[in-house]
C-alpha cells in the first residue's frame, strides 16, 4: 500500500478538476507549478490551487476563460463577492480567510505580467481587507482538557493512538499538519523534546514535551502502533486505520468530535494550541517563551529578541504547562515559584502596557491561524 503525504492530490490538477479546462486554468497550473518550484511548501501550493480553482469557476460562471481577458473591475467585483459570501452556516468569510483567497490572485497575474502572458496586471492596485484582531474562539479550562483527553476509548488501539495524539497537541501546542508529519524518533525522551521538522515557513524547531505526553506515546507504540502498522513502514508517528498517514483535515474532525464529547461545544486541533499557550501565559510564562514554542518567528514582537534556547523553553514549560509532569500539576492560577519564576519569566524593557499588548497579539495571530486552518479544510480519504 502506498504512502500517502498530504496533500494527497497534485495540486496543480486541482484548478482543472474544479473549474474546468480553460486557458486561465492553464495559466493557473502553470503558476503553481512556478512557485512549486520555487520551494513553497507543499500545503501553500494545495490552498493556494483550492482558492485560484474558485477564482476560475468564478470568471468561467460569467464567460471569462482567458487570462487576458481579466480586467480590475473583475477582480473588485470577486472581491466584493468574497465579502457578501456565505458559509453553509450562514456566517461570512472573515477578512483573515478573504485575504487568503485575494493574495493567491495578485500572485497569480503578477507572474503572467512578469514572464509576458498579459500585457498588464489587473491586480496590480487591488486593495486586500484589513485583517481583524480576533481572540480564539474557544480556550479550554484545565478541567475541561482533562475531560477531552479521557474521551478516548483506549483499550482499543485507535482510542489510544487518539490519546497519544491530542496528549502531543496539548503538551506541545503544534499545529495540526505538524502533528501528522511527525517521524518516528521525533521525540527525545531523555531531554523532553520533540524534533518538529519542516513546520509553517519551511523551518525545523525543536519544543518541549512533558513527562506525561511522552508517556502516552510510548504507551501507543507498544501497544497500538504495531496493528496499524502496515509494511513497509514509512517511519510516520501517527497512523491511520489503514496504516497511511493521517490528514491534516481528517485530524480536525477528529480531534472536533472529542472536543465535543468532553465538553459540548466545538473545537478542532487549534483548540488544544490555544489552550496551551494560555495556560502557559496564565501560569507565569513570559510571552516570549510561548512565541517560541509556538514557532512564530515573524511576529514583530519576537524580531528584536535573540531566539530562546531550548533548554530554558523546557524549563518554563515544565514549569507552566498544566499537563507537563505525571504528578497532578498545580494550579495554572498559582503564580510560579520562587525557584522557577526567574526561568518563566524575563523581565521587559518595554513595561506591562506592552506586555499586553503582546499577549493581546499573541491571541490574534493563533484565531487568525484557526480562521485559515478551518477555511483550508477540505474532503480526504479515510483515515
Amino acid at each position: 500500500m502506498g504512502r500517502r503525504r498530504v496533500p494527497a492530490r497534485n495540486p496543480r490538477l486541482v484548478v482543472d478538476a474544479v473549474a474546468g479546462p480553460s486557458a486561465l486554468a492553464e495559466a493557473a497550473n502553470a503558476y503553481l507549478g512556478a512557485i512549486e518550484a520555487k520551494g513553497f511548501s507543499p500545503y501553500t501550493v494545495a490552498y493556494r490551487a483550492k482558492t485560484l480553482a474558485y477564482l476560475v469557476a468564478w470568471l468561467a460562471e460569467r464567460g471569462v476563460a482567458r487570462p487576458a481577458e481579466v480586467t480590475k473591475p473583475m477582480l473588485e467585483r470577486y472581491q466584493r463577492h468574497l465579502f457578501h459570501h456565505r458559509k453553509p452556516d450562514g456566517t461570512p468569510l472573515s477578512f483573515r480567510t478573504q485575504v487568503t483567497y485575494l493574495v493567491p490572485v495578485k500572485g497569480l497575474f503578477r507572474w503572467l505580467a512578469q514572464t509576458n502572458r498579459i500585457l498588464y496586471n489587473p491586480a496590480s492596485e487591488l486593495e486586500l481587507p484589513r485583517s481583524e484582531h480576533r481572540l480564539p474562539r474557544l480556550v479550554l479550562g484545565v478541567a475541561e482538557a482533562e475531560a477531552v483527553l479521557a474521551v478516548p476509548e483506549v483499550a482499543e488501539p485507535l482510542g489510544l493512538r487518539d490519546r497519544a495524539l491530542m496528549e502531543v497537541l496539548y503538551s506541545t501546542a503544534v499545529r495540526r499538519f505538524e502533528v501528522v508529519a511527525l517521524a518516528l524518533g521525533a521525540i527525545d525522551v531523555e531531554r523532553g523534546t520533540m524534533a518538529v521538522r519542516q513546520g509553517k515557513g519551511r523551518r525545523d524547531r525543536f519544543v518541549p514535551i512533558g513527562e506525561r505526553a511522552v508517556a502516552w506515546v510510548d504507551r501507543y507504540l507498544i501497544e497500538s502502533r504495531p496493528r496499524l502498522v502496515v509494511p513497509p513502514d514509512a517511519g510516520v508517528l501517527f497512523l491511520s486505520a489503514d496504516g497511511n498517514d493521517i490528514t491534516p483535515d481528517h485530524l480536525t474532525r477528529l480531534v472536533g468530535r472529542y472536543v465535543a464529547a468532553g465538553t459540548g461545544r466545538r473545537g478542532s486541533c487549534h483548540t488544544f494550541r490555544h489552550t496551551a499557550a494560555t495556560l502557559m501565559l496564565e501560569g507565569g510564562a513570559d510571552i516570549r517563551y510561548v512565541q517560541e514554542m509556538l514557532g512564530h518567528a515573524l511576529l514583530s514582537t519576537t524580531q528584536i529578541y535573540t531566539q530562546v534556547s531550548i533548554e530554558a523553553l523546557k524549563a518554563v514549560h515544565t514549569a507552566c504547562h498544566p499537563g507537563a509532569t505525571l504528578e497532578r500539576h498545580r494550579s495554572p492560577a498559582t503564580p510560579a515559584d520562587e525557584a522557577t519564576a526567574e526561568v518563566a519569566t524575563v523581565p521587559s524593557e518595554d513595561g506591562p502596557d506592552e506586555g499586553g499588548h503582546e499577549r493581546a497579539e499573541l491571541l490574534s495571530a493563533l484565531a487568525a491561524e484557526a480562521d485559515e486552518e478551518h477555511e483550508g479544510d477540505g474532503d480526504d480519504g479515510a483515515a
